[in-house]
């Protein structure tokens, strides 16, 4: 009865101080890797999808399974009920990942380029006069993640697909790098940056041994230098983000030195990064970034898949999740994001009845926050460390309601340390510091038999 009373009396005052400014939407959807293969009705169970990689799919339905990536139903689902919750958005934010989990053998240029393209249709079709700002993924390319730092067919051909999303200036950079700027829906003072951080990511080969890829570093820099001469507000905009992902233990997705990199752009420049959005976990997360002194100064979002594909990455137990997508309210003079909605697909319940896509939680409401500020998103991750029922919350949210498994000591460590500490020394020492305070402090005649043990040693 306590823990309701505070949490009544938290919710008036959030309400009653919360901004009269003028609010805008958005819509951000992820990770939608289509499967062209999806086809319910073959008696062979283990051929329903490519994507599956030949694991059973007992219990695929017309609308998709967790063991596959998205059917043409589903993404046709998700794109309709977009349309029906929000149908007139100021923007949508897209930050890619299209083509199927399946081995480069089974695709192609040819493919992926198809994908993306049929995927841009759709979208185009049911939001014919919105402004869409895309990013690629690394599944965007053939080889996959093999994105390389200069112009190549891939770059320019998708270029030609989004010419309406782009002015002819990004054109021209996307094309050299796939990376753009653009002033936000034209108006003087609002700024979006598209990166292409696929560039960065562990798996890409072909950079690896590359300073500043594509020069993105220093192009990002100048854009931000520029824009607070500018007086102007940013949203970043990417796929693979930078830190390490929470289902799995000291898996980080950027080299070190890139990673490091791009936490330094982001302290020099927070005063006028107003929101990150990215994807590529699959998951529902987000990542706090703070000042030298621990001041947190930027959030970013990390946005749901509408695949609900159980990763085969080793090491992760249970890696699927129902489709999600997400709207974003946002202060339309500042760029502060006010809020966010995420909405969701029950597959298991869609496969047996129909399709509902509902509400699944408003942040502000369900962490009893005023907006989705970094002052804000400190304060979430602090009642998710702090607060086992918070804790559960999330976790619940992460895998968009589809793992409803308590959330132990290990894995609050791992998600714990993952939301904040984007670097890798400070991720490492949040490891080491949350699993003492979790098992205890060593017993001093433990520590003492330790210390002569290896004294002996020596």
């Amino acid at each position: 009865m306590a823990c309701l009373w505070k949490i009544f009396l938290l919710n008036i005052f959030i309400v009653c101080g919360r901004s009269k400014a003028l609010s805008g939407n958005f819509w951000h959807i992820t990770d939608l890797h289509w499967d062209p293969s999806y086809g319910v009705g073959n008696e062979n169970s283990a051929s329903i999808c490519e994507s599956s990689g030949e694991r059973p799919t007992p219990n695929a339905g017309k609308f998709g399974d967790y063991l596959c990536d998205s059917s043409w139903t589903l993404i046709n689902s998700s794109m309709h009920a977009m349309k029906h919750i929000l149908p007139d958005p100021d923007f949508i934010v897209w930050t890619g990942d299209d083509t199927p989990h399946v081995p480069d053998e089974r695709l192609g240029e040819d493919s992926v380029l198809r994908i993306i393209g049929n995927l841009t249709h759709i979208i185009k079709s049911l939001f014919p006069h919105t402004k869409v700002y895309s990013a690629l993924g690394n599944h965007d390319y053939h080889p996959k993640s093999q994105m390389p730092p200069e112009q190549n067919n891939i770059y320019e051909q998708t270029a030609n697909l989004w010419q309406d999303w782009l002015n002819p200036a990004s054109r021209e950079t996307f094309k050299k790098g796939g990376y753009y700027t653009e002033q936000l829906l034209n108006q003087t003072g609002l700024r979006v940056v598209v990166l292409n951080t696929n560039l960065y990511y562990d798996q890409n080969k072909l950079t690896e041994n590359i300073k500043d890829p594509a020069d993105q570093f220093g192009w990002a820099d100048q854009i931000l230098r520029d824009a607070a001469k500018n007086n102007e507000k940013v949203y970043l905009i990417g796929h693979v983000p930078p830190g390490f992902f929470e289902k799995k233990r000291d898996k980080p997705w950027f080299r070190e030195e890139f990673n490091k990199r791009y936490i330094d752009l982001i302290q020099r420049h927070h005063a006028v990064i107003l929101g990150q959005f990215f994807g590529h976990h699959h998951t529902d997360s987000f990542r706090m970034f703070y000042s030298s002194n621990g001041s947190p100064i930027s959030a970013m979002f990390l946005t749901p898949g509408v695949t609900p594909w159980k990763t085969t990455l080793p090491g992760v137990l249970d890696g699927a999740n129902n489709p999600g997508i997400r709207v974003f309210e946002y202060d339309t003079k500042t760029l502060l994001v006010k809020d966010m909605v995420t909405y969701y697909l029950n597959l298991t319940y869609t496969n047996i009845a129909h399709p509902r896509w509902e509400k699944e939680y408003r942040l502000t409401e369900e962490f009893l926050v005023p907006d989705a500020s970094p002052a804000s998103m400190h304060q979430v991750i602090e009642r998710i460390s702090g607060d086992k029922c918070y804790l559960q919350k999330y976790y619940q949210f992460n895998s968009v309601n589809y793992d409803l498994t308590d959330c132990n000591s290990d894995c609050r460590i791992d998600h714990v340390c993952s939301i904040r500490e984007v670097d890798f020394k400070g991720y490492e020492h949040c490891v080491l510091k949350e699993g003492v305070a979790a098992t205890g402090p060593i017993p001093l005649t433990l520590l003492l038999s330790l210390v002569t043990g290896l004294l002996y040693i020596a």
